[in-house]
């Protein structure tokens, strides 16, 4: 997220297989259990392990045969004040919105959650969090990370959205190094030559440049298993990404919509985030249509954790549907 539009360039989704990660550690056995005797009769069948509790930031589920994981990293909280959300709309439009879906109407709260998904022997993440961004609490993917029983020399692959802070935070240490050292960092071409060119990101820029794999928007940045999604009008070359496996498939759509009221029961209310707002504009209205009539399985960074849930027509609008 950070500061501007969206527009769905939809480049061919395709794909297929990724993502058996995190898997849950078994339960170790009681030392203190005492065998059962040899002679006894009865060959009682193994109780079977109980799963592993989901973490409170840990949400597992799966895409078709993998296995994908929900990160809590933070939250961002923003104030209904009309400079962010309903830019030019009176305060009293946007809290009537929110009021009637239920939520608080004088503060907007967005979630941060990047998503991991293991694809055979490959380990992707998807956004990497705010780090420690000032006007977020967050920053803590990398615990959230092992608490899903992956480190992050495991990661194999990152797939980056977008530049915003909220999505790249957590690319750096704080000591300036790769967190994910391992990783090939995947963005569009456009939106690598973006962040090259923004000041404020030279040093994230230089630190991660060696591990920078770029592509075209709309790629098949994975085969089989990740395609890119053009979604114009938040940055330069903001990307979606269709994740698949079999005939499942799974849209994770990074910062095509913000909030899961306003952003999908008013899509054309402009948003300061929006680099370009009447692109970003017309590209969240088209995308949403999509996943509507698509019925498609969308994974929503900044919508209230886990995230994943539809998006269905509702009149003129739309409406979200979580699956959680």
């Amino acid at each position: 997220m950070n500061r501007k539009p969206l527009h769905v360039l939809v480049a061919a989704l395709v794909a297929g297989a990724m993502l058996s990660a995190c898997s849950e550690q078994p339960s170790s056995a009681d030392d203190s259990a005492t065998a059962t005797p040899a002679t006894t009769t009865a060959s009682a069948a193994p109780a079977a392990a109980a799963p592993e509790p989901q973490a409170a930031d840990v949400f597992r589920f799966r895409v078709g045969s993998l296995d994908a994981v929900a990160l809590k990293d933070g939250d961002i909280d923003v104030a209904n004040d009309g400079k962010v959300f309903g830019v030019g709309r009176p305060a009293a439009d946007v809290a009537a919105l929110v009021s009637a879906a239920g939520e608080p109407a004088d503060v907007l709260h967005l979630s941060i959650q990047p998503m991991l998904v293991r694809a055979g022997d490959r380990v992707l993440l998807f956004d990497t969090g705010a780090g420690d961004v000032k006007w977020a609490r967050a920053g803590r993917l990398q615990d959230v990370l092992r608490s899903a029983g992956v480190e992050a020399a495991q990661v194999t692959d990152i797939f980056i959205s977008h530049r915003h802070p909220d999505h790249v935070g957590g690319l750096l240490t704080r000591e300036g190094t790769l967190a994910f050292p391992n990783a090939s960092i995947h963005l569009s071409a456009p939106e690598w030559d973006a962040l090259k060119g923004d000041a404020d990101a030279a040093s994230l820029a230089r630190a991660i440049t060696p591990k920078v794999a770029t592509f075209q928007p709309g790629a098949e940045v994975v085969p089989g298993v990740v395609t890119a999604v053009a979604v114009n009008g938040h940055t330069p070359g903001h990307s979606a990404y269709e994740i698949a496996s079999g005939d499942d498939r799974l849209l994770y759509i990074g910062d095509s919509a913000h909030h899961h009221v306003i952003s999908v029961q008013r899509p054309e209310w402009t948003i300061q985030y929006d680099e370009n707002a009447p692109e970003a504009e017309a590209s969240r209205r088209a995308l949403l249509q999509r996943a509507a009539d698509g019925n498609l399985r969308v994974y929503a960074v900044h919508f209230p954790f886990p995230g994943i849930g539809h998006v269905k027509a509702q009149g003129d609008s739309f409406v979200w549907v979580p699956e959680h």
